[in-house]
Order: C-alpha cells, then structure tokens, then sequence
C-alpha cells in the first residue's frame, strides 16, 4: 500500500515552490562541488521544466542531503554497521525473553510460598541462574565470534 501511496504522489502536478526548493538544493550540490555547471544549468532546466514530482525527484535521486560531506555519510555507514554487530541474533533474543519469564514466574511462586508458610523454604529459584549463566556464555561468544567475521 505505501508503494501505491509513493507511486500516487509522484504523478501529483508539481508546484513553483517544489521547482524551486529543487533549484535551491541543486544550487547547493554545485557549491559542494557534486555537479558540475553544465550538469547544474542542465538540472535547473528540466527542474522548470517539471510537470510532476516524479521528473523533480529524479534530478536529485542521486545527490545527498545538502550540507551532508563525503566523511559524514561514511560515519552513518560505520556507526549503521557498528549498531548491527551489537545487535542480537533474533533466536538469542526469544531465549532470553523466556529465561526472563521462567524465571519471574519462579520467584513471584516462590515469593507466595514464602509467605504463606510458617518455616525455611529452599531457595529453588537460584537454579535459575545455571541457565542463566549458559545464556550469557553463548551470548558473549556468538558476539565474538561476529565481531571477528570479515565485513
């Protein structure tokens, strides 16, 4: 549906403000230096020229956000892959989410146990921990180990 939506706009008549604003960010591509005159007096063109916002689009698919250099879209692209090498497998998600849910269960029965009986009750919830700790382990290694695959 949002396809449909995008591909709806993009027939959609343009405006003398639209032309305009992607005059405004040619002129700005050519300041950086991403186009040359010839390309910049040939995209003010056919941005005056545009009927529709797809032909407007299309003059500045390729150029980035104006005032966005070279170095900061590489420094989104490391701190993008950084951000996905910490991010955790889905399956180690799941299991965590329900080692968590174990072991709530267990200390919220254990809690009611405790209070509705007179006398020392194991501690059986501590058992939790085991898995717990083997989680973790496996965790700390499947990091590593994508840490270490080449990218």
């Amino acid at each position: 549906m949002a396809k449909e939506v995008r591909a709806d706009v993009e027939t959609l008549r343009a405006a003398d403000a639209d032309r305009q604003k992607v005059a405004d960010q040619l002129k700005s591509a050519l300041d950086e230096g991403r186009l040359s005159l010839h390309e910049y007096d040939d995209r003010v063109r056919e941005a005056y020229s545009a009927k529709t916002y797809k032909e407007l689009l299309l003059l500045v698919s390729d150029l980035p956000h104006p005032g966005l250099s070279a170095t900061e879209v590489a420094a989104r692209r490391q701190a993008e892959l950084r951000r996905e090498a910490r991010r955790m497998p889905t399956a180690l998600m799941v299991l965590w989410t329900i080692w968590a849910s174990v072991t709530v269960v267990n200390l919220v029965v254990f809690g009611l146990v405790v209070a509705s009986v007179d006398g020392s009750v194991y501690p059986w919830p501590v058992w939790m921990l085991v898995p717990g700790a083997a989680l973790g382990a496996v965790t700390v290694g499947v990091q590593v180990i994508r840490n270490q695959r080449p990218r």
